[in-house]
C-alpha cells in the first residue's frame, strides 16, 4: 500500500473564498491514495487589516464546520486543523509544515490588481525557507493538473543550478505521473552564445521520458518565454525553482527572475529551492 502523503492548506480566515482549500478539494479527487490535509489556519498581518473593527476575523464554530470540516468530509478526505495566533505568519507556516512533514504547500494569493504582479515579503520569505514545494493557487486559475509546464536551465554552470534543475524536472515528473498530466519542459536562452547544448537536451528527453516535441528552447526572458509557452500548451501548472541566496545583512534575496516569472503567470505556480527534498 503507498504511503499517504499531507498537502499542507493554508487559509486565511479574513478571505472570503479559500481557494487553496478548494484547489487541494480538486486535486485530491485525482491522486491514488488520496493525501491526507493540514489546514493551517492564520492571518497574514502583512495583507489584512488586523484591527478589531475588521469583521472577518470573528470567526465562530459554525464557521470551521462550515468552511473547512463539511467539504474535506464531503470530498472524502482527511484532515487536521491548526489554528495559529503567531504574529510571525511566515515562520509559523514553514515550521508546521516540516513538523507534518509535507509533501507541498498550497498558499493562496490574490488576484493581480494590475499587470505588475507584488509578493508581500511575508510570502516570499516562505517561497524561499520552505523544506518542501510551495504552490501558489491563483483565484481564477484552472484546477485540474492536466499540463504541466517546467522551467529548466541547462545552461547552469553552478553546482546549485544543476541540482535546482534537478529538483524541478524530478518534482513535475511527479506531479504529471499523480495526475497522469501531460509533461512539458521550457528553456529559456537570450542570445545564440547561450544556446543549450544539445547533448544535455537529448539527455533530458531520454532521463524524464518527454518527448523532444514537448522540450520548447525560445530565445527571449524567461518570464516571456515561460509566460508564452504556458499559453501556447495551456498549461494548468508551472513549477519552476528560486535560489536560496541570502544578502550582505543576512537577509534573503527576493530573486528578481523568479520574482518576474511568478508575476506574469496567471495560473497555479509550484515554486521549489535549494532546501526542498524531492523524496516524497
Amino acid at each position: 500500500m503507498e504511503q499517504q502523503n499531507t498537502v499542507f492548506v493554508v487559509v486565511d480566515p479574513n478571505d472570503d473564498r479559500h481557494v487553496a482549500l478548494e484547489r487541494a478539494l480538486t486535486t485530491s479527487r485525482g491522486r491514488k491514495p488520496q493525501p491526507r490535509l493540514a489546514v493551517f489556519v492564520a492571518v497574514d498581518g502583512e495583507a489584512v487589516d488586523t484591527r478589531a473593527v475588521n469583521d472577518h476575523l470573528f470567526r465562530d464554530e459554525s464557521w470551521f464546520r462550515e468552511q473547512i470540516r463539511e467539504p474535506i468530509s464531503e470530498a472524502g478526505l482527511s484532515c487536521e486543523i491548526t489554528v495559529c495566533w503567531s504574529s510571525d505568519w511566515q515562520a509559523a507556516i514553514v515550521q508546521e509544515a516540516k513538523r507534518c512533514d509535507a509533501e507541498m504547500i498550497y498558499l493562496p494569493v490574490h488576484k493581480k490588481s494590475s499587470r505588475r504582479f507584488t509578493f508581500a515579503e511575508s510570502k516570499w520569505r516562505v517561497l524561499k525557507t520552505a523544506r518542501c514545494p510551495v504552490v501558489l493557487i491563483r483565484p481564477g486559475a484552472k484546477a485540474e493538473r492536466k499540463v504541466v509546464l517546467a522551467t529548466v536551465n541547462y545552461q547552469a554552470k553552478t553546482l546549485e543550478q544543476r541540482q535546482l534543475n534537478r529538483q524541478i524536472s524530478e518534482r513535475a515528473t511527479y506531479i504529471a505521473g499523480h495526475y497522469g498530466a501531460e509533461l512539458h519542459l521550457v528553456n529559456a536562452y537570450l542570445d545564440s552564445m547561450r544556446y543549450p547544448d544539445r547533448g544535455a537536451l537529448a539527455k533530458l528527453a531520454d532521463k524524464t521520458g518527454v518527448p523532444t516535441h514537448r522540450i520548447h528552447v525560445k530565445q527571449g526572458y524567461t518570464s516571456d518565454v515561460v509566460e508564452a509557452v504556458a499559453k501556447e500548451v495551456d498549461a494548468d501548472l508551472v513549477v519552476m525553482g528560486t535560489l536560496n541566496q541570502f544578502g550582505e545583512t543576512g537577509s534573503l534575496l527576493r530573486g528578481n527572475t523568479a520574482e518576474r516569472v511568478i508575476g506574469q503567470l496567471d495560473v497555479d505556480v509550484m515554486v521549489c529551492n535549494q532546501f526542498t527534498n524531492t523524496e516524497v
